[in-house]
């Protein structure tokens, strides 16, 4: 059995994390020399690379099994050697910026709560969430995905249900008589990036148009788009959940009612689970469904 040496490792976790070998050695108060020795010896006793060596280092795949071994150890030894909750245990997680922004915070509150532990949230955009679970980057991931990984487990949390919304003076203004594919042309939509963005493109498939045809305020935070639809600014494809206090009170108002794009959640992460994420894992399902108004895929 290989004896491996974790300190190397923690350090080779903080250079991906700091996104450097100079950021790494600063953080450190070493020099970036020996830094830089310390993850060779490492590359040695493996026989082969384990970062690259870019302006962002990445983990090689070698490197990203060993992350992911890394994580997991952290983890099951913070169970072996709970000292009273002294030790702060930390948990990587992926989850998309929607359930961020809707469910997932009051879900975790026990965790959230708990002195003992901490969460360091990854955002990404769901269906790729679960990239940073198989590089090892984080043990759990909320994803769209409904399969388990290798050595996986998955649980279906609920559906985020995105409706197509303005303000009223927008939709007076844009829509006066319904939407349709040559107003849509004209109205200002928001979309969280300037690369795969699957609300809108379910909107133009839905109105027949051709993708990248809307006018969109590119705007990569949900927190952002309630306040910017209440000022008019643009319409938009959001969930329900998000703005379920606006449309009560006709702040916003739904533009399509017969349009809904369901986006089913999954809760993933590996089989072997150490006690605290077997607690994330109850909050994120149990609550998670009451949050979501659970119904079984």
């Amino acid at each position: 059995m290989r004896n491996i040496d974790y300190k190397s490792l923690n350090l080779l976790d903080l250079i991906i994390k700091e996104q450097g070998f100079e950021k790494a050695s600063n953080k450190l108060g070493i020099t970036q020399s020996a830094v830089s020795q310390r993850i060779k010896q490492l590359e040695n006793e493996f026989g082969e690379l384990l970062v690259t060596r870019t302006a962002s280092p990445k983990p090689t795949a070698l490197g990203q099994k060993l992350l992911k071994l890394l994580n997991h150890v952290r983890l099951i030894e913070h169970d072996i050697f709970d000292n009273g909750g002294i030790d702060i245990e930390i948990i990587p997680i992926s989850i998309n910026a929607d359930s961020l922004a809707t469910w997932f915070l009051p879900a975790v509150n026990e965790i959230l709560t708990d002195p003992s532990l901490r969460l360091d949230i990854n955002v990404k955009d769901e269906t790729y969430t679960l990239n940073s679970l198989l590089s090892g980057n984080v043990v759990g991931a909320v994803s769209t995905h409904s399969k388990p990984i290798i050595n996986g487990k998955c649980d279906y949390i609920g559906s985020l249900d995105y409706i197509f919304v303005s303000s009223p003076k927008f939709a007076e203004r844009f829509f006066p008589h319904g939407v349709n594919q040559e107003n849509l042309l004209k109205a200002p939509v928001l979309a969280f990036s300037t690369e795969f963005d699957q609300h809108n493109l379910f909107l133009q498939e839905y109105y027949g148009m051709s993708p990248g045809n809307l006018i969109s305020h590119i705007i990569p935070s949900s927190e952002a788009y309630i306040p910017l639809i209440l000022q008019d600014v643009a319409c938009t494809m959001i969930s329900r959940q998000q703005i379920e206090k606006e449309l009560a009170a006709g702040t916003i108002v739904n533009l399509e009612p017969q349009l809904v794009q369901h986006k089913k959640l999954y809760w993933h992460r590996y089989n072997l689970e150490s006690e605290s994420i077997q607690r994330l894992t109850r909050c994120i399902i149990e609550n998670g469904q009451k949050l979501l108004q659970y119904k079984r895929s």
